[in-house]
């Protein structure tokens, strides 16, 4: 029975991991990355991990099969990382042109107006560590990119950091779904502890920006 059941999750993952040869994955990723900075609730992270894993199934990973090449994964990291930094520069540039009526909305809430304070300080001594970190943590993006732009904070400031957040949160999402489905085999609890580490991220980045914040 056992054996029965893993031959099932690998040819499950096999077919999945074929999908991800199409066109639309990419697509898929790079709009629902793009979108998440207006939509938290968008689940681009668990897309991300799910095409990562699809990927490790289809080149064999999920065999202990890892190629030397995979630019299927390449182009998730790079198409998922340049999709999130489009969608910050899209609402650091809204939230510039917003005017006094953003700021009278930033002003309403502690948190943002506490959040924009400690972007300002740590852009304006020429760190953003607080970029990346809030890259990790439940809409911690979509908090520090309006507050850049509301702000009025230098692109040159903000730009490297929101590429350098997207690039490791893209790294880390795929990984986690490659890895996951070439250390743990064809299953869903290879994709279940996936989520599971990603999540777990994003409680850690949260509680370190609150730290920050207290």
């Amino acid at each position: 029975m056992a054996v029965n059941g893993g031959a099932t999750g690998v040819v499950v993952f096999e077919n999945v991991g074929a999908l991800a040869a199409g066109p639309w994955i990419y697509a898929a990723v790079v709009l629902s990355v793009l979108l998440d900075v207006f939509v938290p609730v968008l689940p681009s992270g668990v897309l991300v991990i799910t095409a990562g894993t699809a990927a490790a199934a289809g080149s064999g990973a999920a065999a202990g099969q890892v190629p030397h090449n995979v630019p299927d994964l390449l182009v998730l990291i790079l198409a998922a990382a340049t999709a999130s930094v489009l969608g910050d520069l899209v609402a650091y540039r809204l939230a510039w042109r917003g005017g006094a009526r953003l700021d009278r909305a930033i002003a309403r809430s502690r948190r943002l107006t506490t959040a924009q304070e400690r972007l300002g300080d740590a852009l304006a001594r020429g760190g953003g560590a607080l970029v990346v970190l809030a890259r990790f943590a439940p809409a911690g993006r979509s908090v520090v990119s309006f507050c850049a732009g509301a702000a009025h904070r230098r692109a040159r400031d903000f730009v490297p950091w929101s590429a350098l957040a997207g690039l490791s949160w893209a790294a880390y999402s795929v990984a986690l779904g490659y890895y996951g489905a070439q250390w743990l085999g064809a299953t869903w609890l290879a994709t279940a502890v996936s989520f599971a580490a990603l999540f777990a991220a994003g409680a850690a980045a949260g509680f370190l920006m609150r730290r920050q914040a207290v």
